[in-house]
Parts: structure tokens; C-alpha cells; sequence
């Protein structure tokens, strides 16, 4: 009896096997008028990652770091409209979120130069100019090598005035 219903099983299998070879495929014409599923590489050139967005230190026209980009918002169709900066505090701790429109803020591929003593060095090289993003005590600006992201943002305020603005807080909703 097991073998009847072995054989069965398999010749049906075998007729289905046939019909589906048996099938024309479609026109392919229909499949060359589809569009990509996926962008190409220079359709893209030039955007910026989101995910490297959000972290980016953000400065203020003197060069000082005001906070850094916690988070974007956007509206429902997806274009930017404010984004979330961390202010003060420590390591995070007792920092505040204020939004800010998201056109106010400039993004800067070059790393920020600034002035200043770093610890360990010399008169001589305390009044060199330093560079984030350098070797510690180079002096030199280096180039941001990456397309995908700026190197930080620059927003006209100063930490007192971030401070002063009213807290943002997420919806509960």
C-alpha cells in the first residue's frame, strides 16, 4: 500500500514539474520599462546620511561648542524641519533638548579651527592654531575624506542663549 501511494506522489510531482516547465515566460518588455529597485551610486552623490547626522557637535560663529544634533524631526512628508539639540551638562548628564528649525543651522565639511593652549605643549605651540579632527598639536586642518556626512554644524547662538530657549519635549502620543 506505501508503495501505491509512493508511486503516486511522485508521478504527480513529476506531471506538476512538467507543467510549470511547460509555462512561456512573460513579455520583457514589461520588465525593462520597471524602474530600479535601488538607486545608483550617482543618483546619490552628494546626500548626506541621517544617521550620521544625529551626533554631529554643533558650534556657534565663534567656534564653540554649543551641543551637539540629538535628533531630526520631520514632517509627514519627510522633509527636515527642526532638529533636536542636546544642550549643557556633562557627558550627557543634566544636558537639555531645545529644537531648532532645521534652515537656521549650517553644515561645514572642514573641521573647526580654533585657538587655544592644549595641555602638555610648549608657549610656542600654544599659539599655533589647533584643528579637531587633526593630530593632537599638528596645527594642521585636515580635509573631511568622507561624502556621506559633514564634519559638524554651526548654529549663531551662544550656550547661554540655547539655555534660555524653552525645553523640548517628545509627544506622549
Amino acid at each position: 500500500m506505501f508503495v501505491k501511494h509512493m508511486a503516486a506522489g511522485l508521478a504527480a510531482s513529476a506531471m506538476f514539474a512538467s507543467v510549470a516547465f511547460a509555462q512561456t515566460p512573460t513579455a520583457t518588455g514589461d520588465r525593462a520599462n520597471m524602474a530600479p529597485t535601488a538607486a545608483s551610486d550617482s543618483s546619490i552623490h552628494g546626500d548626506w546620511r541621517a544617521s550620521k547626522v544625529v551626533g554631529l557637535n554643533v558650534y556657534n560663529d565663534n567656534n564653540e561648542n554649543v551641543g551637539s544634533i540629538n535628533d531630526l524631526l520631520t514632517d509627514s512628508s519627510g522633509n527636515i524641519k527642526a532638529a533636536v539639540i542636546s544642550v549643557g551638562g556633562v557627558l550627557g548628564v543634566g544636558s537639555r533638548l531645545v529644537a531648532i528649525p532645521f534652515d537656521k543651522i549650517k553644515f561645514v565639511n572642514e573641521p573647526v579651527a580654533y585657538t587655544g593652549v592644549a595641555s602638555g605643549q610648549n608657549n610656542a605651540a600654544s599659539n599655533s592654531t589647533m584643528t579637531t579632527g587633526a593630530a593632537t598639536g599638528t596645527g594642521m586642518a585636515t580635509s573631511n575624506s568622507h561624502s556621506w556626512y559633514p564634519d559638524h554644524a554651526v548654529f549663531n547662538a551662544s550656550k547661554d542663549e540655547l539655555r534660555a530657549m524653552p525645553e523640548f519635549k517628545y509627544s506622549a502620543e
